[in-house]
This record gives structure tokens, C-alpha cells and sequence, in this order.
């Protein structure tokens, strides 16, 4: 008879195994990367404000590792569930590398752009930080504590892996408040009010002194090239142009006519400037979308191919304003396309789900007898990936259709 020999099994030497790092302890466990003041239960002494900390599941085994600061409105943000092999502040040098060979390895963008997404917080393990390569700056956005303590020796890395050499950097101060993040210290940007960046064969200025985030949607890069090629021999609206993009690449792509809207007044300024750089043609107009869409539809004025790109209207859960206003843009768009028109609209709200933005557009054309023949649905350009446990990163919505 064979003798079965038993091992005894040491559940706690991974615990010996890790390093003395501060710990966060968790009531409820999930794999959602933010995680909230609720879900939190003991935190050692050593935590402080922006420690890299090792996070521990419910039952006070390792579940992860992440960023802690208890002044923030989501004191941790997980950052890594392996608990294969020991993490360090490598981590996130590692996850530089890994976000600009994605870029520039798989993806390629450099054959057709000098500018996009070059980190894309969470959804690079790189939580608090945005930053869009524009030629060679690097415009950066912070929004906590512990990517603005880190930026300083991140900058070097990241210059070297997207091939930058100037950078803009971007703190909200109302975040910077509630974050802690002081006034004086960490990166100064360098002296760059503006830089000429290319994409798909069309120029534009970023004004840094002037854009909102971080200077430029890269995002919309590959719709606006979509939208383009659909301008040929259509008369065409832009809603909410800010700095011309789609209406730029309708022009180049043939249209017939081009009318673009901003209340924005620098943004429109912005607009006429990179339309002048590509010798498009478009008509702009300083004005409310909203008031001037009702006057237009009074008027009895339609396009071949209208686009309303608004900027984020949803700032928190249940927002029913934000949802409101989705609502209301659309039933006015709508009205000014042309009998089988083409209509394309948009939304950049992270907190609204592909499917609620849908419904709203479609109910917005049914309440005028409208129906949506819906031919395409797409979102930011592979440069913004998403996360599959974090799905607020999936916060750009396009929906494409004709009007019947």
C-alpha cells in the first residue's frame, strides 16, 4: 500500500515574504480600482498621505496594492491584484514602459500622428495622472496627491519613452484642495504657450495658455477622420465645435458647406486659427447651441449631416441635470437634420453608460417621430483603452446614424 506523506502548508509566508510597507485594510472586497471611504476598515500608523501601501482583503490576507490618502474623496486607489511577485514603486515605471509600447509598438500612432493619449490613468495603472504627447511636449494632467509627489521622477521616464522634451502640467485647484496637494513644489512647466501638432494629414495649434484638459481631444481622432469621409457633397453642422476638428475635416473632406458653433469664444478664435492652417473653409458662430439651434429651427434652417459634441455634462451619480441637458441637445440636433440626413452625436460623460446615452438619443427622436437607423457605435481612439474592471474608463460615446 503506498504511504501518502503530508506537507504541512504556511498560509502566512507570502506575508513574511513582503517587505515592511504600510497596510490598508479592506471591509468589502472588489476589484473595482477605487475604492470607497465605506468599503475602508483599519489602516496602520504608517500610512501617510500618498503611500504606496499593501492592501489587504477582509480576512487580513494580501489582496493588492495601491495608493492610499485619507483626505481624498477616494482614499485608495488599487493599482495591482497580482500577488505572484513582491511590487515596488517600480510598478509604476513599469507601467510607463508598457503604456508607451502599446502606443508606439502595437498601435503604431507615430506613423499617423505626432499627438495622443500618452497615459490614461487607471486604465494604465497610473491613477491621477493624464497625459497627451503633443509633438514634443508632454501636457500633463494631475488630479491626487500621490501621482504629483511621483510626477518628479516619472518625468524623465516618461520624456524618454514618447520622445518628448517640454511639458505642461495641469492641477484642478479644487482637487488640489481636497487632495492636499500643496501650492509650491513638485514639476514646473516649461515656458510653451503653444505647439503645432499633425493628425492624419490635418495641422492644428494647441493653445496650453487657453485649452481645457490637457489642450486637445485626441480622443476624436480616428471619428473625426470617419466624419470627414462622410462630408462629401453634405451640407454640414457642427454643435459644440470648440477647437474645429470635425468641422475642419469635414471641409477637407469635401463638404459642400460647413457651419460650426461654440459658446466658447476663445475656442472659436482657436477654431478659425487651425481652420486658416489647413485653408478649409467653415463658417463659425459665437452663440449658445441651444438658443442658437431653436432659432435655426424656426427658421426652418436643416443640414445634410449634423455632429453635437458637447462637453461633459454629468459631473456625479444620478446627475439629472447632466442627463437633462443630453436630452435636450439631442431633440434640438435632431430637428436640424435634413430628411434622411446623417446625424452623429456624442458623449463624454464617464458616469453615463453606452446603453443609458442610446436611449436618451432615442427617445429624444421618437418624442419628434423620428426614427434612428443606427449604423455605428464607437468611442475614444485605442490610445484611450479601457480597463475591464474599471468600466468608467469606456467614457467616450459616438453614436452614428441617419434620420428617417
Amino acid at each position: 500500500m503506498l504511504a501518502l506523506r503530508f506537507y504541512p502548508i504556511d498560509i502566512f509566508a507570502p506575508l513574511r515574504r513582503i517587505p515592511a510597507v504600510p497596510t490598508v485594510q479592506l471591509k468589502y472586497q472588489s476589484f473595482h480600482p477605487s475604492i470607497w471611504p465605506k468599503m475602508i476598515g483599519e489602516v496602520s500608523r504608517d500610512a501617510t498621505p500618498g503611500s504606496f501601501v499593501l492592501v489587504l482583503g477582509k480576512e487580513g490576507t494580501p489582496f493588492g496594492w495601491g495608493l492610499w490618502n485619507p483626505k481624498s474623496r477616494m482614499p485608495l486607489r488599487v493599482v495591482s491584484h497580482s500577488l505572484e511577485e513582491l511590487e515596488d514603486e517600480s510598478f509604476f515605471e513599469n507601467a510607463i514602459r508598457r503604456a508607451a509600447q502599446l502606443r508606439r509598438e502595437v498601435l503604431k500612432l507615430d506613423a499617423e500622428t505626432d499627438s495622443y493619449r500618452a497615459i490614461h490613468g487607471d486604465a494604465d495603472f497610473l491613477p491621477g495622472m493624464v497625459a497627451d504627447k503633443f509633438a514634443d511636449v508632454l501636457s500633463v494632467e494631475i488630479t491626487n496627491l500621490a501621482a504629483w509627489q511621483r510626477l518628479p521622477k516619472w518625468l524623465p521616464l516618461l520624456h524618454e519613452c514618447f520622445d518628448t522634451k517640454r511639458v505642461v502640467v495641469g492641477v484642478d485647484m479644487d482637487l488640489a484642495r481636497i487632495e492636499g496637494i500643496p501650492r509650491l513644489g513638485g514639476v514646473r512647466s516649461d515656458e510653451v504657450r503653444s505647439v503645432k501638432i499633425r493628425e492624419h494629414g490635418v495641422r492644428y495649434e494647441v493653445d496650453f495658455s487657453n485649452g481645457h484638459k490637457t489642450g486637445f481631444f485626441c480622443d476624436q481622432r480616428d471619428n473625426r477622420r470617419t466624419f470627414g469621409a462622410l462630408a462629401a457633397g453634405r451640407t454640414v453642422l457642427d454643435l459644440c465645435c470648440y477647437t474645429g476638428g470635425f468641422g475642419i475635416s469635414a471641409a477637407l473632406g469635401g463638404a459642400e458647406e460647413v457651419t460650426a458653433v461654440d459658446l466658447d469664444e476663445t475656442a472659436v478664435a482657436m477654431a478659425k486659427r487651425n481652420a486658416n492652417l489647413n485653408q478649409a473653409r467653415v463658417k463659425y458662430t459665437h452663440a449658445d447651441a441651444y438658443t442658437w439651434a431653436r432659432t435655426m429651427i424656426e427658421n426652418g434652417r436643416t443640414w445634410d449631416l449634423v455632429i453635437a459634441d458637447p462637453p461633459k455634462f454629468i459631473h456625479g451619480r444620478e446627475d439629472e441635470t447632466g442627463i437633462a441637458k443630453y436630452a435636450d441637445l439631442n431633440k434640438l440636433a435632431l430637428q436640424l437634420v435634413a430628411p434622411e440626413g446623417l446625424y452623429v452625436t456624442c458623449s463624454c460623460s464617464g458616469q453615463l453608460g453606452a446603453g443609458e446615452f442610446e436611449q436618451i438619443v432615442v427617445n429624444s427622436a421618437h418624442r419628434r417621430n423620428k426614427r434612428l437607423q443606427i449604423f455605428d457605435r464607437t468611442g475614444a481612439g485605442p490610445d484611450h483603452p479601457t480597463l475591464s474592471n474599471y468600466p468608467e474608463s469606456r467614457y467616450l460615446k459616438v453614436l452614428w446614424s441617419r434620420v428617417i
